[in-house]
Order: structure tokens, then sequence, then C-alpha cells
């Protein structure tokens, strides 16, 4: 489910290879990018992967990041509804862990194709 909820979200398509995006596909990757363009979220992502499982809770947010339960909630959303982060339910509380592939899906957007063979050439 993880890479069906980030390819719905992000084109396959890159500007960089010289393939321009349609609006629609334009406007999904703004919203994704929109989603990781404020400070909040980009430190909510760090410290979730940096976490020891790579999952967090609410609970566990709302100290390092110095923002009140509902404001850590509503970041988490907007990231979760972007495809970058995964939500499980345990009792009453939500634990979020990184999609790795939608993360990678923007790099690959974002990384020029010559860049990106050098890259996998190297793994």
């Amino acid at each position: 489910m993880r890479t069906a909820l980030a390819e719905l979200i992000l084109p396959s398509n890159s500007p960089l290879a010289g393939e321009p995006y349609d609006r629609i596909d334009a406007e999904r990757l703004a919203g994704v990018l929109k989603a990781l363009a404020d400070p909040a979220r980009l430190r909510l992502l760090s410290l979730i992967q940096a976490s020891p499982d790579g999952e967090a809770c609410v609970c566990d947010l709302t100290a390092p990041i110095g923002l009140s339960q509902p404001t850590v909630s509503h970041h988490l959303r907007i990231l979760t509804e972007s495809g970058l982060l995964e939500r499980e339910k345990r009792g009453v509380w939500a634990y979020y862990r990184i999609v790795p592939s939608a993360i990678q899906q923007i790099a690959d957007l974002l990384t020029p194709p010559r860049k990106r063979a050098t890259k996998k050439a190297a793994r």
C-alpha cells in the first residue's frame, strides 16, 4: 500500500529528463513539496527517521519539537496525507513511520538522470 499511495501522489516523469509535467502532476508534486516546505514538518520527519525503531508516537514528538499535541498532530496529518508518512493506530496512540519509497521518488524527481545513474551504479 505504501508504494501505491506514493505513486498516486507523485508523478512518474521528471522535467529534468526533458519530460514536462502536465497540470495535474505538477499540482500533486507541489502538494508534496508544500508539505515538506515547513520547518516543523522537516523536523518531525527527521525525528521520526532518527528514532530507534524508525517510528514515533505523537506523545514522543511534542517535547522535542516544542509544539502542542494538536499542532504536532496537524503537521503529522499533512505529512501522512501527502504520502510521506504512514500511520498505525495502537490503542489510543498513533505511531508514524517514514515511507521510504515516497522520499526516494522525490529525490529521483529532483535529481538529474545522469547523477541518478551514477548513484545507482555506486550502490
